[in-house]
């Protein structure tokens, strides 16, 4: 399976895209297009299902988009004008066919196929009491488990039943579901994961991004609200929201990495708020030198930014590869770091002798920051100041990102004096996270009332993390019988 995000190990990466489509011809050819355009949120798998008015035709496959849903037979075989669609990394489940979405059942109320973006944080708890009631699974997807509570709830209608299902969850959620009776798009309470709505003439369209419906030549009508359900049928469209109101807290980092630059989230230009962030960065963590460069292609904004902040130039001191996946040669440690110049290559010329402050959206292991700034010093640069256009990432994500454990992160074993030791950098720095705020807009960060969920700088979530509290307790249990 292929990749293209470079350096794809030391990453944060959003869990899943979400593509919907209520009366197109051709649905399912739109669904791949939209699919396309959010490739960035998931190059594990990609699935496709479409509803003729009869039957329900499914088609998944691992890896791309292309290659799967560029072929006229899988397009044929998806007959029908409403259609959802998934691209997906995992976070909860294996990597396995059966855990690629959408995810189908026969309920009493008919087909239903859900594709779901975000993570059920008490899906474990879920799972378990739902097979002591007698239910079967099919995958070690926690977005079955929503399946399997739609399938056992008392209430008559689809839609109660669903509301039933949602409101015995935890954690965040964007789902794009198909039924016979319509298309039901729903957004958890806090809107942790985003989600928006479009329409194409008569066709009403629901995406993970404003750049999907950019690509199918959709009009971009607002994002489905945090705790909404829309339901759309050939009669029309009804709101819902069945929820107690809470504040929203949507996820931060969509605009620091996830989100494509030309995406609107929220109500913001992913690429002015990253130019800010940028910007807010040189501020905050100015230093003398001869050239800003990014790390590309997620710290080329901000990299903007902060030479035009700082008045420093901007240049393309490092040079990518668009056309390299994974590394594919592993035989050895002395061949295998040769992969990183397959996905990146300095700009010799231009560094050598220079002053250079890198920008990079965001360190996780460390290890991709560590072979940048080697790279650079290999290259002859005299000086090298890594900057980085968030906080330090000290907690792991459990609503719908494939965070490496806390223990892996390195802003939560060393302090950024350490950090800046371990990748060899003449300097380093991060943005803060008031820094962050007031690039979105915000004066400052209520810590009392945060307007957008950032555990992952800050420790504090949002909701509880059953399934997460449940195995530290079992883990602090067993230390204690060992000791």
């Amino acid at each position: 399976m292929l990749t293209t995000n470079p350096f794809d190990d030391d990453k944060l990466r959003e869990e899943c895209g979400i593509f919907g489509v209520h009366d197109a011809d051709g649905a399912a050819a739109m669904v791949a297009l939209g699919l396309h355009a959010l490739q960035h949120r998931g190059q594990e798998a990609a699935g496709i299902t479409s509803f003729d008015g009869r039957d329900f035709h499914t088609h998944r496959a691992m890896g791309h988009v292309a290659g799967n849903f560029d072929r006229e037979d899988v397009i044929r075989s998806l007959p029908g004008n409403i259609a959802a669609g998934h691209v997906r990394y995992s976070t909860t489940g294996e990597t396995t066919l059966r855990n690629v979405q959408p995810l189908y059942a026969d309920l009493a109320t008919g087909g239903f196929a859900v594709a779901h973006n975000g993570n059920i944080s008490n899906a474990t708890n879920l799972r378990r009491e739902l097979v002591r009631r007698g239910s079967i699974f099919q995958s070690t997807s926690d977005t079955e488990v929503i399946i399997h509570l739609v399938a056992t709830s008392t209430q008559r209608g689809l839609l109660d039943r669903l509301i039933d299902a949602l409101k015995q969850v935890e954690g965040a959620y964007s789902l794009i579901c198909l039924t016979t009776e319509g298309l039901i798009a729903c957004r958890d309470p806090l809107g942790i994961r985003p989600l928006v709505m479009g329409r194409l003439g008569e066709s009403i369209i629901f995406a993970s991004e404003t750049v999907a419906l950019d690509i199918v030549g959709a009009e971009f009508i607002r994002s489905v609200e945090p705790g909404e359900i829309v339901v759309v049928r050939d009669g029309g469209i009804g709101s819902h929201k069945p929820f107690q109101s809470v504040g929203a807290r949507p996820c931060i980092f969509e605009h620091v990495y996830f989100s494509r630059p030309d995406s609107i989230v929220d109500g913001n230009s992913v690429y002015a708020v990253r130019k800010a962030i940028g910007a807010e960065l040189a501020r905050e963590n100015g230093i003398d030198a001869d050239y800003v460069i990014p790390v590309p292609d997620s710290g080329t904004p901000a990299a903007i930014g902060y030479a035009e902040a700082s008045g420093i130039p901007f240049e393309l001191g490092i040079i990518r590869s668009h056309y390299v996946g994974r590394t594919f040669i592993q035989p050895g440690d002395g061949v295998r770091h040769l992969g990183v110049k397959l996905k990146h290559n300095a700009n010799r010329n231009l560094v050598a002798g220079k002053r250079i402050v890198l920008i990079d959206d965001s360190i996780v292991r460390g290890t991709t920051s560590l072979k940048i700034v080697q790279m650079m010093r290999e290259a002859g640069a005299r000086e090298v100041h890594m900057r980085i256009a968030s906080p330090p990432t000290t907690n792991s994500c459990f609503y719908g990102v494939d965070t490496p454990e806390r223990e892996k992160l390195i802003a939560s074993r060393m302090s950024v004096a350490e950090m800046r030791d371990y990748i060899h950098a003449d300097s380093l720095a991060f943005l803060t996270i008031e820094g962050l705020y007031r690039a979105l807009g915000e004066a400052s960060r209520d810590p009392a009332c945060p307007s957008y969920c950032d555990a992952c700088f800050t420790g504090e979530y949002p909701t509880r993390l059953t399934d997460h509290d449940e195995a530290s307790a079992r883990d602090q249990l067993k230390l204690q019988a060992v000791g």
